[in-house]
């Protein structure tokens, strides 16, 4: 019988998501003098099975040689699962390298193939490139604009298969945002001056509209209470305007985000708004599954904004398992094959009425809840989920018709932005040593010792003291940024 001869194994490297992260995957291939044939293992998802076609195709069709062998490529590490059609390119490299001296092994490659042999970007290249952050990456020049906006990554860019018959790699240039920016100590905050829904459309409610201004400009966890129609749902869709500046690696993470919810990718400073319904489940809002670990709405709103309108309405698990999410930052998913962790560094914006026919406070329309159904409509909010809220208000109807802009709204985010020194989101530790005048701390000790305020409501009410003396050009604390903090503190 004849011996097989086996020709050297070639390895390129390439990548698969898990989640919002991302895994190296070695693609391996071995050419045998047996009976023609083509098979890819390693639990490769249906997209890679179907990379044979597309690949023989593309290699045929550009007259390229499809070696008569027995091609087997090995996706490694084999138990894990793999995703996505961007591993068409480094198998056909295998394949149309097969019999070539090339090194492959210090480049990342990504790249989906076309029948005719182009190369095509893939949703998921970006957050691939973004999470790994190799040295080098071959890609399709459909993607070179977006990968450029990394920083540390040296690109090589296709945009057919034919290029690479007589390898010459040219660099991409990197690119820059061009959009207005604070520099601070250093590092550049981006921020764009676009108002498509303005806080100018909201008549009167100034208390309410400086709740969401504070609310954005310390990343405090706002919830607004009041009747239907007095403007709470208006005023958090336009809280996402006002929001502080960006850094490059915010930017790129919402970009990240966006590409794996196969979002466009425009790379501008505007955060994320995600507005579940109330009838969201769990593995919805938080991420589950049976077969695997999947993401939910919590982490698509990731450096930016989760808005639960009617708050009751949610299901009691959901509102319970905020807690961890709101406290710590960040998720952990656990299934028996995989395990997802990202963050969860939002700002949570929630509205609701004040009791379930929501004519409670209204001046004109009768309530028709009875005290019992109120207090079981209210109760569905526990205490430890109501204390991780930082700014309660209760709005009432309101005839003024007074109105502030989103830009003078904006103007004041930016300055305790600046104060703040980027430390917008608030998330300081409890040993923080908060600058404070002598008589407002007096105030603060006796708000403790009346309301009874837990440590995390006695943190959450320093917070909340400073981000509005931020927004008043100061860095101290006076008695009438706590007086104006207490204003939004919820009463028992």
């Amino acid at each position: 019988m004849e011996k097989t001869i086996k020709t050297k194994t070639k390895k390129i490297n390439s990548a698969t998501l898990d989640g919002f992260s991302a895994n190296k995957v070695e693609v391996e291939s071995a050419f045998i003098r047996a009976l023609p044939g083509f098979s890819i293992v390693g639990l490769g998802s249906q997209s890679i099975q179907e990379a044979k076609e597309r690949v023989k195709s593309a290699l045929l069709n550009n007259d390229f040689e499809f070696p008569p062998l027995k091609i087997t490529i090995s996706l490694s590490p084999a138990d894990l699962k793999k995703e996505g059609s961007h591993f068409d390119l480094p198998i056909a490299l295998s394949i149309l390298f097969h019999n070539k001296e090339f090194d492959f092994e210090k480049y990342l490659v990504l790249g989906e193939l076309g029948l005719d042999g182009r190369l095509k970007d893939t949703s998921s290249i970006f957050p691939l490139v973004l999470s790994l952050r190799p040295e080098k990456v071959i890609i399709p020049l459909e993607s070179a604009d977006k990968i450029s906006k990394i920083p540390g990554v040296e690109i090589f860019a296709f945009s057919h298969l034919n290029e690479f018959e007589e390898f010459e790699p040219k660099k991409v240039e990197k690119s820059s945002l061009n959009y207005p920016f604070l520099k601070i100590e250093g590092k550049k905050y981006y921020y764009e001056e676009n108002f498509e829904l303005d806080f100018s459309d909201v008549k009167g409610q100034n208390t309410g509209k400086k709740a969401a201004l504070y609310a954005a400009a310390g990343f405090h966890n706002i919830l607004l209470e009041g009747s239907p129609g007095v403007g709470k749902s208006m005023i958090i869709n336009r809280l996402r305007y006002i929001m502080p500046p960006m850094s490059l690696d915010d930017i790129l993470e919402v970009e990240k985000i966006n590409a794996i919810d196969k979002k466009e990718v425009e790379f501008k400073p505007k955060r994320a708004f995600r507005n579940p319904h109330y009838s969201s489940t769990r593995a919805a809002i938080f991420g589950g599954g049976s077969r695997g670990a999947k993401v939910g709405e919590i982490a698509f709103a990731n450096k930016g904004i989760l808005f639960f309108d009617e708050l009751p309405h949610f299901q009691k698990d959901v509102l319970e398992n905020l807690r961890l999410p709101l406290q710590d930052k960040k998720v952990l998913i656990s299934r028996v094959n995989s395990k997802v962790e990202y963050e969860t560094d939002i700002l949570f914006a929630a509205a609701m009425n004040p009791c379930p026919c929501g004519n409670l406070l209204s001046f004109d329309k009768e309530c028709r809840c009875t005290e019992i159904e109120v207090k079981r409509y209210k109760n569905r909010i526990s205490e430890p989920l109501y204390d991780r809220i930082e700014i309660y208000y209760q709005m009432i109807e309101e005839d003024d018709e007074s109105t502030i802009s989103s830009k003078k709204m904006f103007e004041m985010v930016l300055t305790a932005f600046e104060i703040q020194k980027g430390a917008f989101n608030a998330n300081l530790p409890e040993n923080f040593k908060f600058d404070i005048e002598n008589m407002a701390y007096d105030i603060i000790q006796k708000a403790i010792k009346n309301f009874a305020l837990s440590k995390r409501s006695e943190f959450n009410l320093y917070k909340l003291s400073k981000t509005i003396a931020n927004t008043q050009k100061r860095k101290k604390i006076q008695k009438e940024d706590v007086i104006k903090a207490l204003k939004y503190r919820r009463r028992k």
